[in-house]
This record gives structure tokens, C-alpha cells and sequence, in this order.
């Protein structure tokens, strides 16, 4: 058996940067993308819920009505549009004018002048439930202030006062922007070593690469080492940006972040390497990166679905994707500043991820050295 020496790594490295210096097109993806991606869908992406279309049947028309209407309107969440007397309530929800329609009697004033109950009737759009969800949490605190305003009172027997850590004004840039970072990087690293060995067997020069001494572990490590430096670099474009651009607090151990950052990417760079090994074409290699990298880092990461809100199932599931980890990760130290003690389960899931990726891949090619 050979032994692991450092100067043919080193060699297959450089071999590495030769192939990536001939081929722009990779610095330009690997560098580019990120810096693109995280800068428009940080913006685009957006959970909060503002100016929604409000369609309002007002068959009161008093000022205890209009002052209503008003109310909502000053919330912020609603956007309304007044005074729809007429209509099927159906088309209105159909024909997406209005996400809720509200409905006020003719006897609010009065009931509520005589010490009444009375009831405003909201019909909601139930097609899109992420959209409703949002409103219905929002329409306990417009309760409150609606009765807090139209009553005229503004001391109440109790009084909950709410304060959230880590994301005090519930800003949704924090919250997607270390996700996105999650996302993009997952993608991006997985996509450069999934054409590299492909590349390799398609271009005719593996043959060459297998009649060195070098073994498949070396040859594995020193594809990887001009990726990893790639994917730090990329790692550092994508904090300038969230840092400088949205204003991100970082709250954590730089330490710590550039340790789960250099684990994350090698998870994903030994991914797309076995991916590579396996598939000997650069068409099949990327087909079956991007189905294996972008949509579970997307949907099974927890960057847009809570994981703890997932089937059984599926939440075992997660645990063998990097993204998953480095998920908790990257929020916990942006937000949060937790520790590196406090982090130990996710560094373990990607120490393991690391080592079964870049085993198998290893194990695989040793079995193409093999006459």
C-alpha cells in the first residue's frame, strides 16, 4: 500500500489549478454566483406580511366604521380598498384583488354603543396557507389595538409586553440571508468537483492519472484542496456582503464560523467528487448534482420549513444532508453567538458526512485502479 505523501498531493493539486486557470468559466461560477444570488434574493425574499389587498363590505357606514377601516390601515398590514358593497365574495378572492375580504355589520355602532358584543367577519385566501398563516398570527395584535383605539383606552388590567431576542424588529434579511448563504454555497461547491473526474474520464488524460504512483486518497485530497480555497474565498465574498450590504450582525466566533465553513464545503465538495466518480459523464454528474444539492439544501435544510414542523420521517431524513447542519450553524453564529460547545451535534453530522463521502469516494475510485 502506498503511503500518503503530501508532495503528490500537492502535484495533483497543481495539475488541479492548471485545469481550473484554462477554464475561466469556473472562477467566474464559483465567485460570481454567490455574490449574485445572495445579493438579489436577499432582497427578493421577504416572509414579512405588508399591504396585503383588503376588500371591505362596510354595511354600517358610521364613524365607529370608518374608524376601523382606518385602524387597519394604520397597521400596515393590510392594504384596504373601501366601501365594496356589491359582488360575489368568491370572485373577489378568485380573481387574486383581494387576499381577505372583511365584512362589518350594520349593527356594529350600535351594539357596541349599548354594551354589546359584536363580531367583524374576515374571509381569508386560502389557497396560498404560508400567506394566511402570517395573517392569522398577525390578527390577535390587530385585535388588541383595534379595541384599544376605538374604545378610547389606553391603560388595560394587564398588559403583555413581548420582546424578541437575537431578531428584535422580526426583520426578514436576517433570517434569509444566512440561509441563502447555506443555499448558494451548498450549490456552488457541490457543482465544482461534480465535473472534475468526469471531466478527467471525457477528456482522456484519467488513464494518464492512473499510472502514477499516487494513490486514490491522495488523488481525492488533492482535487479537493484548490476547491476548498475556491469555496473559503467564495465564503468570505458572501460575509462582505452580508455584512457590509444588509447590515448583518455577527454575533458568533469567527473561528468557529470559518471551521464550520471549511467542514460544510468539503461535505459538499466530497459529495460532488463521488458524484463524479461515479457518473464518468459531466452531463449525468451535474443532472444528478443539482438534484442532490439544490433541492435539499431549498426544501430539507430548514431554510424556508422548520425541521421540527416535518414528519418523522423526514426529519431523520435531513441528518444526512450537510446543509442541515450547517443550517443551525450559520444562523446560531450570525444571530445568536452561540458556541462552539453549544454547536458540537452539527460539527459532529458534518465530521461524519465528511468522512463517509470522501471514504466512499475513495473506496470507489480505488476499485477504477484495479485491472
Amino acid at each position: 500500500m502506498t503511503n500518503f505523501e503530501l508532495q503528490r498531493v500537492y502535484a495533483i493539486g497543481k495539475k488541479e489549478v492548471a485545469h481550473i486557470l484554462r477554464d475561466p468559466f469556473t472562477l467566474i461560477f464559483a465567485l460570481g454566483i454567490p455574490f449574485i444570488l445572495v445579493s438579489i434574493f436577499g432582497l427578493a425574499v421577504d416572509f414579512d406580511v405588508k399591504n396585503m389587498p383588503l376588500a371591505i363590505r362596510d354595511e354600517d357606514q358610521t364613524s365607529l366604521s370608518r374608524n376601523l377601516k382606518a385602524t387597519l390601515e394604520y397597521s400596515g398590514v393590510f392594504k384596504p380598498f373601501y366601501d365594496f358593497q356589491t359582488g360575489d365574495l368568491s370572485e373577489i378572492i378568485s380573481s387574486e384583488n383581494a387576499r381577505a375580504i372583511m365584512i362589518i355589520k350594520s349593527d356594529l355602532e350600535k351594539n357596541t354603543s349599548n354594551g354589546l358584543g359584536t363580531s367583524v367577519q374576515f374571509l381569508f385566501d386560502g389557497a396560498d396557507n404560508t400567506i394566511v398563516s402570517s395573517l392569522l398570527s398577525y390578527m390577535s395584535g390587530l385585535e388588541a389595538l383595534v379595541n384599544r383605539r376605538l374604545s378610547g383606552q389606553s391603560i388595560t388590567p394587564i398588559k403583555l409586553q413581548t420582546r424578541f431576542l437575537f431578531n428584535h424588529q422580526l426583520e426578514s434579511a436576517k433570517f434569509t440571508v444566512p440561509g441563502l448563504t447555506v443555499v448558494v454555497l451548498s450549490i456552488v461547491s457541490i457543482l465544482l468537483t461534480s465535473l472534475t473526474v468526469a471531466r478527467e474520464w471525457e477528456n482522456g488524460s484519467m488513464e494518464l492519472l492512473l499510472t502514477t504512483p499516487a494513490s486514490p486518497f491522495e488523488i481525492i485530497i488533492g482535487k479537493l484542496m484548490p476547491y476548498v480555497v475556491i469555496g473559503i474565498t467564495a465564503v468570505i465574498f458572501i460575509y462582505l456582503i452580508a455584512r457590509l450590504f444588509y447590515d448583518l450582525p455577527f454575533h458568533g466566533s469567527h473561528f468557529t464560523f470559518l471551521l464550520g465553513c471549511l467542514l460544510f464545503i468539503t461535505a459538499y465538495l466530497g459529495q460532488g467528487l463521488l458524484i463524479s466518480i461515479v457518473c464518468r459523464k459531466q452531463l449525468m454528474a451535474m443532472q444528478f448534482a443539482m438534484t442532490s444539492g439544490l433541492l435539499p439544501s431549498f426544501l430539507l435544510s430548514g431554510f424556508i420549513f422548520p425541521i421540527e414542523n416535518m414528519p418523522t420521517f423526514f426529519h431523520y431524513l435531513t441528518m444526512i444532508f450537510p446543509a442541515r447542519w450547517f443550517m443551525v450553524i450559520n444562523r446560531s453564529l450570525f444571530l445568536k453567538g452561540t458556541s462552539i460547545i453549544d454547536l458540537i451535534n452539527p460539527f459532529i453530522g458534518l465530521i461524519i458526512i465528511n468522512i463517509v463521502f470522501i471514504g466512499l469516494a475513495s473506496l470507489i475510485f480505488k476499485k477504477d485502479l484495479e485491472p
